[in-house]
């Protein structure tokens, strides 16, 4: 009888073991995309309202060229952190920055640019989020390169540091150029 007792008792530790291993087990901004090495998705977003910048589409990939795109919210606390860094990025990268503005409103998109400046030469409005959704966004912020030929090539989840961008961002990037000119 105490034998039938100690069973789920046993049973509960070992899965309780192993959840504890999954939490504290690796890197959470190497969340693994489905996506790397695929196209982008077809999307089509319009710009924000009132800002003087295009919207976004699948189109604006696959020129010959890789890309940054970086989505962000006005609400989201890291994206505010990371912004610095991601103007410092758009001086240093020499590839387009581009955005898609997460389940934000326009004024609210509009005013945090204001305040912190805008890096970003194309800015998408996913109001809805399905967009981003189809991208993969598991939250915000989370920055993408995107290869010439329109595929994704390297995914970050959370904000960008200068140690984050000059060991992976930077290097996803020269990594997108040489496959290109490899091709």
């Amino acid at each position: 009888m105490r034998l039938s007792a100690l069973i789920p008792a046993g049973l509960f530790i070992l899965v309780a073991g192993f959840f504890l291993i999954a939490i504290y087990r690796g890197d959470p901004s190497q969340v693994p995309s489905a996506l790397i090495g695929r196209h982008v998705p077809e999307f089509t977003l319009a710009p924000v309202e009132g800002l003087d910048l295009p919207g976004l589409s699948d189109r604006d990939f696959g020129q010959g060229k890789p890309a940054i795109v970086n989505v962000f919210a006005s609400w989201c606390v890291p994206c505010r952190q990371e912004h610095p860094v991601l103007v410092e990025l758009k001086r240093i990268a020499g590839a387009p920055l581009y955005a898609i503005n997460y389940k934000d409103s326009p004024e609210a998109a509009r005013r945090f640019l204001g305040e912190l400046g805008n890096p970003y030469e194309r800015i998408g409005a996913d109001r809805a989020g399905r967009t981003s959704i189809d991208w993969g966004v598991y939250g915000v912020p989370e920055t993408y390169i995107v290869d010439g030929e329109g595929r994704i090539a390297y995914k970050h989840v959370g904000p960008l540091t200068p140690e984050i961008v000059s060991e992976k961002i930077l290097p996803a990037l020269e990594a997108a150029r040489v496959a290109k000119a490899g091709d």
